[in-house]
């Protein structure tokens, strides 16, 4: 497998920069899944169904649906028409992503976890319950709460999965998870479970830059989540959908048992789709494209690194500036961008935004994801040797947050 060191490019994106294990650009997704040959997917974040290049297993993806009970295939053969498989590509060409997301809509409206298209130039849908493939547009996003509504070109007359009310969930209660694990597409794969606490909070976290994001009012099962299968349904007894899975990648972890996996709860889930769809944006939701400044920074250790990981390079460790301005400091600059055509350069420290200061990668990024492509902003920086200098730059597009 290939693990891509990276830093993070300034986008409206408010997600924890993410160390990527994908599938390589130079080669191709594994045609099955099995979860003891990946290191790191048994007890990680979100689960994008990200294999490494070596995928080379044959066996079947661990509760699939030829080996699950009765009940459980069941809930699956009701549930699955309202399913979509999710395929990324990569910025740069840095490989392809893959995940679940929940048809709610019958003209194509999906919901899905955030990550599962944190940095997608390009994202196509199958869906289950007809077959074809669409092109999908990000709605919009709230990475705070890893939630993410995608709107499929073109779609109309979609199976829709039964939506359920997760206030009624209780400890105890059995459960199904549904997804496309390991990425692998065709019928998705399902587990029985059931619920082992409600209210839960997590900090999953980077395992390269140590950066986290911290996840609330999750919803804990018994049932391995595998990757792949982050955006899918949590279906309770009723057949009903009462959350939406989050599962395990091999970089992004939280600290957790094997057999632990976490669920948003689906009335979280709605109410930020309903935000998003509505185009009512905030500090956290972030509406349609994603704006770029088009510079790469370091995450400071132990917070949430901010930003679309843009791009392989250097990662950890000082910018190599020496400065000591409070600020985010610039490691590189994307070429040809709005930063680079403003005059930023490596080494510099940008300390404002539209006239606010900026103390940390949050702070930018808190101020960014207001913005779209499009947007033009004053950008205030220091130079590597002092100087100050204030710009209005018209901000670029950016993969998805």
């Amino acid at each position: 497998m290939v693990a891509a060191l990276v830093i993070a490019v300034i986008a409206a994106s408010a997600s924890a920069v993410i160390t990527h294990l994908t599938w390589p650009g130079n080669s191709s997704a594994p045609s099955s899944f099995n979860s003891s040959a990946t290191p790191g997917f048994g007890s990680g974040f979100a689960g994008r169904g990200r294999a490494g290049s070596g995928g080379n297993s044959t066996a079947s993806p661990s509760g699939s649906a030829s080996t699950a009970s009765g009940t459980t295939a069941a809930v699956a053969a009701r549930i699955d028409p309202g399913l979509v498989d999710i395929n990324t590509t990569l910025a740069n060409d840095d490989g392809e992503a893959a995940g679940t997301g929940i048809v709610i809509t019958s003209s194509g409206e999906v919901i899905t976890n955030n990550h599962v298209i944190d940095g997608a130039t390009r994202i196509t849908v199958r869906d289950i319950g007809n077959g074809q493939t669409y092109t999908a547009n990000v709605v919009g996003y709230d990475p705070s709460s890893d939630v993410a509504v995608l709107q499929l070109e073109h779609a109309s007359d979609l199976t829709t999965v039964p939506l359920g009310n997760s206030s009624g969930v209780r400890v105890g209660a059995a459960v199904v998870t549904i997804g496309n694990a390991g990425g692998v597409g065709g019928t998705p794969s399902v587990a029985g479970g059931s619920v082992v606490a409600l209210d839960q909070s997590i900090t999953a976290g980077d395992d390269v830059d140590a950066s986290s994001e911290n996840l609330t009012g999750l919803i804990e099962i018994d049932g391995q989540l595998q990757p792949g299968d982050s955006g899918g349904p949590l279906v309770d007894s009723s057949n009903s959908v009462v959350g939406m899975d989050t599962a395990a990648s091999s970089s992004f972890s939280f600290q957790s048992a094997a057999d632990q996996g976490f669920a948003i709860p689906i009335d979280t889930v709605l109410a930020i789709a309903k935000q998003i769809v509505a185009g009512k944006g905030s500090d956290t939701i972030h509406i349609g494209q994603t704006a770029m400044l088009g510079i790469y920074i370091e995450p400071s250790s132990g917070e949430g690194g901010y930003g679309y990981a843009y791009g392989y390079g250097a990662n950890g460790g000082s910018d190599g500036s020496g400065s000591n301005v409070s600020g985010v400091p610039v490691a590189q600059v994307v070429q040809g961008g709005p930063a680079a055509h403003a005059g930023l350069a490596q080494g510099d420290t940008v300390t404002a935004l539209n006239g606010q200061s900026v103390s940390s990668e949050q702070a930018l990024m808190a101020l960014m994801l207001r913005h779209r492509p499009g947007d033009q902003v004053r950008v205030s920086w220091v130079t590597s040797a002092g100087s100050s200098h204030t710009a209005t730059l018209r901000l670029g597009t950016g993969p998805a947050a």
